[in-house]
């Protein structure tokens, strides 16, 4: 049996943080803001992931009212709910994604986002596309005010 899940996320730009993407440290003069460091792929990643399992959002799961995730690393975040669909029975068959930003350039990172992905999700770097996107000057995005991610996962159950 398959599964699929959709996810999405964005978060404003702004001075004096880390930008990580991907779970990848991403060099830029701003970085996204966020209860955690703010990763709009891999939270679109989890949104994916847990709306295949017809799961609360991330948002439930980890709310920003808990001091436990202040800052947290959401590659942790990711390990945490891939856990939940290894304990369903299920693993994931591929991804794909979009990170859209008007800046920094994204592909020099991409490969190596998708080996930290991988790694955490027990899947070949085959298996996950990301691509990058700008929104040609307009809205938030283009404007160089946030960052956006949206992420399709599909689910087979091995049981």
């Amino acid at each position: 049996m398959y599964r699929v899940g959709i996810g999405y996320d964005i978060h404003k730009l702004v001075q004096g943080r880390d930008l990580i993407i991907g779970g990848v440290k991403i060099t830029h003069e701003k970085g996204l803001l966020g209860h955690s460091d703010a990763d709009v792929l891999i939270h679109a990643l989890i949104d994916a992931m847990l709306g295949a399992l017809a799961l609360d959002d991330i948002g439930t799961l980890f709310p920003d009212t808990d001091a436990n995730y202040k800052d947290i690393d959401s590659s942790l975040l990711l390990e945490k709910v891939f856990k939940l669909v290894k304990n369903k029975g299920y693993s994931i068959v591929n991804i794909d994604s979009n990170i859209i930003a008007q800046e920094p350039k994204m592909m020099p990172y991409i490969p190596k986002m998708k080996t930290v992905l991988a790694k955490i999700l027990e899947i070949s770097p085959n298996d996950i596309s990301i691509k990058a996107k700008t929104k040609e000057n307009l809205d938030a995005v283009g404007q160089k005010l946030a960052i956006e991610a949206n992420a399709v996962v599909l689910l087979e159950n091995k049981g």
